[in-house]
């Protein structure tokens, strides 16, 4: 069912709900009046009929007869009965008409009046004081102008109700497709934007209402994806361009050498440039392999206890070994004392990779001058932060360090692939961390490193 057709019957149904209370609330309240208006016309000439029978003997039943019929005039079916009453009959009720409940004349007694219906004929009863006894005027006749009114009322209502329902049909239907034309709009404009067009935006009022939202929310999506296509462009032309120089040399270094015959030591030289060559490349292939791991989820990942100082530790070890002259200097001064403040859930091969990449990135880029690393807490995170002397980052560039393969306009001349920050930002942001770098030009680069410690859940 389309939703223009869902959206008519909802509120044709809810709106017939409403009609049907509606009208049934006007048929009841008319007909409660129209009895109630007769039952009081039946009152007054059962009055009139019990003042001409107190003064029987001195008022003309004659005249008393004329004026009802002329003036008052006789409803339909009109009956008058007069019954005198003592205490046995009060008791007893056998001398009324046995046609009508006792409750009625226990009414009249009790109330000097009652009124009841019964089939078509209305009734009413009213009880008289007179000096030679008491006496019950019961009054009946059929209201058959009210019943011609109530049923006029009725059958108008029913017209009315379904010529309401066709009008609202006829309306609803039409306010629902101007209510979705919107929608449908965005969903041709939607059908128009393909891979090749996701630079198309859906066309947008400002309003704050909710499809102005959507159209918003969706423009922003299409942003995202933009911005992922063309990463994934860039990522796809830089991997293609590194891959293809270290093998276009060693092919060219190859070639030369099965060219003509070379001396040992002719040889030894371009062994030793493809070694170079094919060095470049595995590091190359590693780091991509590595970058598409951390594409995957963590949960084929062992994930441990891992004291981040402890770890740090190690990494400054190996960094020793591979870097002798490196100046890092691991700050204890503000560690707590809580093992657990500084302990996270993760898995320490992939943050190996992540902390290593960013003190090597620290030590390389700074020329070996020092490199300060400390470690706190502020109760639920571990905090490591990594202060540098390098040349640092321009501002304008710092919004691009993430992606792989960047590297800023001022290290060109040193060597890299620009894997390092977007491998650790990518671990960092797997085990729920934060990573956040600050520089300035010939003054150093300050990374802040957030991780949930082993109090919070992680992967």
């Amino acid at each position: 069912m389309q939703l223009r057709t869902k959206i008519t019957s909802i509120f044709v149904f809810l709106t017939s709900l409403f009609l049907i209370g509606i009208f049934i609330f006007i048929y009841y309240t008319s007909k409660k009046y129209t009895e109630s208006e007769f039952y009081l016309r039946l009152s007054q000439r059962a009055t009139i009929a019990a003042q001409a029978h107190l003064e029987a003997d001195e008022f003309n039943i004659d005249i008393y007869d004329d004026i009802r019929i002329r003036h008052l005039m006789t409803l339909p079916n009109e009956k008058e009965v007069i019954y005198k009453v003592n205490t046995q009959e009060r008791k007893s009720l056998t001398a009324f008409d046995p046609s009508l409940p006792d409750k009625f004349y226990q009414d009249i007694f009790s109330s000097e009046y009652a009124e009841i219906k019964k089939d078509d004929y209305y009734y009413t009863g009213l009880l008289f004081n007179d000096k030679e006894g008491d006496f019950i005027v019961v009054l009946s006749a059929t209201d058959l102008y009210g019943f011609g009114k109530l049923d006029n009322l009725r059958n108008t209502l029913i017209v009315a109700f379904f010529l309401s329902i066709v009008f609202i049909i006829i309306l609803g239907g039409y306010y629902a497709r101007q209510a979705l034309s919107p929608i449908s709009k965005i969903i041709k404009e939607v059908n128009t934007i393909r891979a090749e067009k996701l630079s198309l935006r859906l066309h947008t009022t400002g309003g704050k209402d909710e499809l102005g939202q959507l159209a918003t929310t969706f423009n922003n999506m299409l942003d995202r994806l933009q911005l992922s296509f063309d990463l994934q462009n860039n990522f796809i032309n830089n991997a293609s361009h590194e891959l293809r120089n270290p093998l276009t040399a060693i092919l060219g270094q190859t070639e030369i050498a099965l060219n003509k015959e070379r001396t040992n030591e002719e040889y030894s030289t371009i062994l030793k440039s493809i070694d170079r060559e094919a060095s470049r490349l595995d590091f190359l292939v590693n780091g991509l392999l590595k970058l598409a791991q951390t594409d995957f989820e963590a949960k084929g990942f062992l994930i441990e206890p891992i004291r981040l100082d402890e770890m740090i530790l190690n990494i400054k070890n190996n960094i020793d070994v591979s870097n002798p002259d490196n100046k890092i200097a691991i700050d204890f001064e503000e560690l707590p004392e809580s093992e657990d403040a500084i302990t996270h859930m993760g898995s320490e091969s992939l943050l190996n990779v992540a902390f290593g990449n960013i003190l090597e990135n620290a030590c390389k880029f700074s020329d070996n001058k020092k490199v300060v690393v400390k470690i706190l807490s502020d109760g639920d995170s571990v905090l490591v932060t990594i202060q540098d002397l390098g040349i640092g980052i321009p501002e304008d560039e710092l919004k691009s360090i993430y992606e792989p393969f960047f590297r800023a306009s001022n290290v060109r001349n040193i060597n890299g692939f620009g894997f390092g920050l977007p491998l650790a930002y990518r671990i960092i942001k797997m085990h729920s961390g934060e990573i956040r770098v600050v520089s300035q030009i010939n003054k150093g680069t300050l990374v802040k490193i957030k991780l949930p410690n082993k109090n919070i859940a992680t992967i």
